[in-house]
């Protein structure tokens, strides 16, 4: 079973910007909603995702934390449209900027819409203990508040969170 472990992080400034390899934008849309997981009525997370001309099905087990069994999928870009139009509660639109530090790469991800001003980092691992590059603009670790997967974003857009909710509070120092 293909598992991936991957940590996800606040920014505490924009200095990544500045060494960004790569960006590309992406919408996605998930095919079960984070209600029906937060009730255990699924057991994994269905996404459904678009960029530049490709298009795939993610389809990740339904829990929080920095290691979780994933599958992918190519599907065709019509078929993909289809879904997200058709089959997906909403979507969550951003750019992907694509940061190498060291040999590490972070992905990070500036949210558009109604999630507009929420940007985290994530980087994926080997082992969930793997150490990794921790570079000045790095900040708070997210990986284990749901609030800020994707499939939240969709029906709890960042637009709609509580000045606390934002603080991220209980996140955890880089």
């Amino acid at each position: 079973m293909p598992i991936e472990v991957e940590r996800k992080f606040l920014l505490c400034h924009d200095d990544w910007r500045t060494h960004v390899a790569h960006s590309e934008r992406m919408i996605q849309g998930y095919l079960i909603s984070a209600q029906a997981i937060a009730h255990g009525y699924a057991r994994a997370s269905v996404r459904v995702r678009c960029c530049n001309g490709k298009a795939w099905l993610t389809i990740k087990a339904a829990q929080v934390g920095v290691e979780r069994a994933e599958y992918e999928l190519s599907v065709s870009p019509n078929e993909a449209d289809e879904m997200l139009v058709t089959l997906c509660q909403g979507v969550v639109e951003k750019t992907r900027h694509r940061v190498l530090v060291d040999t590490a790469l972070f992905e990070i991800d500036e949210f558009h819409g109604a999630n507009a001003g929420l940007v985290v980092a994530e980087i994926e691992l080997t082992a969930a203990d793997a150490v990794f590059p921790r570079p000045s603009w790095l900040g708070l670790e997210v990986t284990a508040l749901p609030r800020y997967y994707n499939i939240h974003l969709v029906t709890h857009p960042y637009n709609t969170w509580s000045p606390a909710e934002r603080e991220a509070k209980d996140a955890v120092r880089a």
